[in-house]
């Protein structure tokens, strides 16, 4: 599961960020669409597919937080693509009591596990920081320009972006003035390549990390705020999505 969202968060940030014509775009628009054929070809068959050069092919590995190519076919062969479906019921009203009570589950799951003390500190810590950066990758990513659009709407002004590059420039010109709110379903948002290199600028800001229950995180984050999952793809991007508007719900009563 991880491999997966790992693969679709480099690609569809890429298309989402990227212009239609842009190389990195041509690439990412080729591998969503032949998934399967990729696992077996090299570099130099890939770029004449894409009709790239390979250095096109190497530095578009790079910018989407990859070592290299060889990294990419990992990806590609260790994912299976699958669409959980949660009704075999035949009739719609069941399909949708069945889907409508497991997201209600997810969410009950956040009430119950999540710590509304920490939650509290988060908002204080929004109100103290002049610079605030709400990041999260795909549906996370949504979840950040959630909160954004809420807080502005309290009027506190904030930055996120969809760009995962983007975001890695913000967050490498960070310092101790600077409050990161990172969402992260999986807890894995630090785990490429791209960021773990800036290691040590880490240390610098304060970092809030908003993930499901994982066994450890790095030591650079300084507060996690967790909550209980299933880990399925019918409670994300909802779990997030209700700390998030709790988040802002608190934010509102400091005001």
């Amino acid at each position: 599961m991880y491999a997966l969202w790992k693969l679709t968060d480099c690609f569809f940030s890429t298309l989402a960020s990227e212009k239609k014509d842009s190389t990195n775009s041509q690439i990412a628009t080729y591998l969503l669409n032949h998934l399967d054929d990729i696992k077996n070809i090299g570099i130099q068959e890939m770029a004449k597919e894409c009709s790239v050069a390979m250095s096109s092919i190497s530095r578009f590995c790079k910018e989407i937080g990859l070592n290299d190519f060889n990294e990419l076919r990992e990806l590609l062969i260790s994912i299976k693509m699958n669409f959980e479906q949660y009704s075999s019921s035949s009739k719609a009203k069941n399909r949708l009591e069945e889907y409508s009570l497991k997201v209600k589950e997810s969410i009950t799951m956040v009430e119950k596990s999540i710590d509304m003390q920490q939650i509290n500190a988060l908002c204080k810590e929004i109100q103290k920081y002049q610079q605030v950066g709400i990041f999260g990758l795909l549906k996370a990513g949504a979840v950040a320009f959630n909160l954004q659009s809420d807080l502005l709407m309290l009027g506190k002004q904030t930055y996120s972006h969809i760009s995962y590059k983007q975001q890695l420039q913000y967050i490498s010109s960070t310092n101790e003035d600077d409050l990161l709110i990172i969402f992260s379903y999986t807890g894995c948002y630090f785990d490429y390549p791209d960021i773990r290199t800036l290691k040590n600028k880490l240390k610098k800001p304060q970092i809030w990390l908003i993930s499901s229950k994982q066994e450890s995180y790095p030591d650079f984050i300084d507060h996690v705020i967790t909550f209980d999952s299933k880990q399925d793809q019918n409670s994300h991007p909802y779990q997030l999505q209700f700390i998030a508007s709790l988040i802002a719900q608190e934010y509102a009563r400091r005001i």
